[in-house]
């Protein structure tokens, strides 16, 4: 029998790769860029908005998954 939080985390896992599938259908030629610049970036710089976006991820499901 599956969690609950299992079933959730598989379902995000599916939103990410529907989205980042519409992004690289969408347009080829702006992802391609964008992947060029983050190999150009510093790593303190990619650590940063990595940590951002994993915080920003977790107070969005504290958010939304909260009792009322």
């Amino acid at each position: 029998m599956r969690s609950i939080a299992f079933a959730d985390f598989l379902i995000g896992l599916g939103i990410l790769f529907v989205l980042e599938g519409l992004m690289f259908a969408a347009s080829p030629n702006w992802m391609r860029k964008a992947m060029k610049s983050v190999i150009t970036t510093p790593d303190n710089i990619l650590r940063a908005v990595g940590i951002g976006s994993a915080v920003a991820g977790l107070v969005l499901i504290w958010v939304i998954r909260r009792p009322i």
